[in-house]
């Protein structure tokens, strides 16, 4: 099964995405939601996906939840919750008891919006993650530069079974082509075997009207290498994403970057690590066939 995760629905006349509100995003700042996406997975061959929050907002988590349990190509949904809550296993406890909440599979934050780039070296945060791993769910990592120090200590103070992906490899400056600190950062996270990472973002990372897939090569590359193709899963960011590529290419582009792997490799990208990592439950029915500048929120 080959599995997009990581992408977003929304709709800004619901609630305020308060990251999209930039001239540079009203391409996307519009109501998207499963019909929008049901015929793009068809075409790349994308047979499930995992929603993830877009805003801090428990409201967005309970409309994620319906529509996973709603259109069967969603296999998972990667909520929010605060972390900081002292209620906080009682609230994951009412999310998973919910309307669809069984497709629940993890927790996020906008860790790189916070003022704090130390946020979650915060003991209340890391009791919250570690709250999110005894309630049986993993933790998405969202981090650039700035916030992986405090990422990699986080690690360092959970438990080795916590389970923990960093999303859109910690959004590097492909762009300016910058490597480091990014580089040395991610050896140092990617040396705990419990912390994956999602090859996803990177188009958005680039220029948006004038990258190349050699512009991502050298990126994705080393994520591939330093944790192995067993902890690197594919996810394409849409529609934020749609600001540099249409959802095809950004398919055929990743399949692009890892296609000198073996072929089983190839697999667990595309699709098995993130069915093993996310504990993605089983459920049947259709398939999903029948200006550069980074972007804050996604």
């Amino acid at each position: 099964m080959r599995i997009d995760a990581h992408h977003h629905f929304w709709d800004p006349g619901k609630r305020r995405y308060y990251w999209m509100e930039y001239d540079v995003l009203a391409p996307i700042r519009r109501r998207i939601g499963p019909e929008d996406m049901r015929p793009l997975l068809a075409a790349a061959r994308i047979d499930g996906t995992i929603i993830v929050q877009a805003v801090p907002d428990a409201g967005e988590t309970t409309d994620m939840l319906q529509q996973a349990a709603a259109n069967s190509f969603v296999r998972g949904v990667v909520g929010w919750a605060d972390l900081t809550s002292p209620s906080l296993a009682e609230t994951l406890e009412a999310i998973k008891a919910s309307p669809g909440g069984e497709y629940l599979v993890a927790i996020r934050h906008q860790a790189h919006d916070e003022e704090d780039p130390e946020w979650l070296a915060r003991p209340e945060v890391i009791a919250g993650i570690r709250t999110c791993h005894e309630a049986g769910l993993a933790y998405d990592l969202l981090v650039r530069e700035r916030e992986l120090p405090a990422a990699i200590a986080c690690v360092e103070a959970l438990p080795e079974d916590v389970r923990l992906v960093v999303d859109h490899i910690a959004k590097p400056r492909i762009a300016s082509g910058a490597m480091q600190p990014w580089l040395d950062l991610m050896r140092r996270i990617a040396s705990y075997p419990n912390v994956y990472c999602k090859l996803s973002g990177m188009v958005t990372e680039a220029d948006w009207h004038n990258w190349s897939v050699a512009d991502l090569a050298p990126y994705a590359n080393h994520v591939v290498e330093l944790f192995g193709p067993d902890r690197v899963m594919f996810g394409s960011d849409w529609p934020v994403s749609l600001l540099a590529a249409p959802y095809e290419r950004v398919v055929a582009t990743c399949e692009e970057l890892i296609s000198g792997l073996p072929d089983l490799a190839q697999q667990a990208i595309m699709g098995a690590n993130a069915q093993r990592f996310y504990r993605l439950p089983t459920r049947h029915g259709d398939r999903a066939d029948g200006g550069s500048a980074s972007v804050s929120g996604s």
